[in-house]
């Protein structure tokens, strides 16, 4: 090997180096311990109003304390996983608060301030009918956490029509 091969490769190992400590300083778990990190709360607000479009209040502080409560039983939800599927949520969640996780899983280019409700709604979809089975874990993840959060509620139970347990 000649000397300015291995100056070259040294300068390239250097480089990729670097940009895998940037990416790693820049990479948050999405849960601090059992409950949502802040991102993925915004993250996780905005998946409940796709998910539970037409289950949650119309507008105002009554939707803003039906979403505050939705995370609220998620926290509850998560907090319930074994410690590995949490693990593997947290990493889940992590990358789809930081722009290229959510770039490169959703499709979606704008922060998740910022998005639709639609637009959310068909990038689950997407998700829903991907061929890559990441991607249909994702969608079951998200998905799934709301739904069993929401309808584990019992001021919730009417909007499924369950009517309650029955007397014996």
């Amino acid at each position: 090997m000649q000397r300015r091969r291995l100056l070259q490769l040294g300068l390239g190992a250097a480089v990729l180096m670097g940009v895998a400590g940037a990416g790693v300083a820049v990479f948050r778990p999405g849960l601090d311990g059992t409950r949502l990190s802040a991102a993925s709360r915004q993250l996780m607000a905005r998946v409940a109003e796709a998910v539970l479009d037409g289950l949650l209040p119309a507008a105002g502080p009554a939707r803003e304390q039906a979403l505050q409560a939705q995370l609220q039983r998620v926290d509850e939800a998560v907090a319930a996983l074994p410690a590995p599927l949490r693990a593997e949520l947290s990493q889940a969640l992590g990358l789809l608060a930081l722009a290229p996780g959510r770039w490169a899983l959703l499709g979606l280019r704008s922060d998740w301030g910022q998005v639709s409700t639609a637009e959310l709604q068909a990038c689950l979809d997407g998700l829903r009918l991907s061929g890559q089975s990441l991607r249909q874990q994702v969608y079951h993840a998200l998905r799934d956490l709301h739904s069993i959060a929401f309808f584990t509620a019992p001021e919730n139970w009417r909007l499924a029509g369950y009517p309650g347990p029955q007397e014996i």
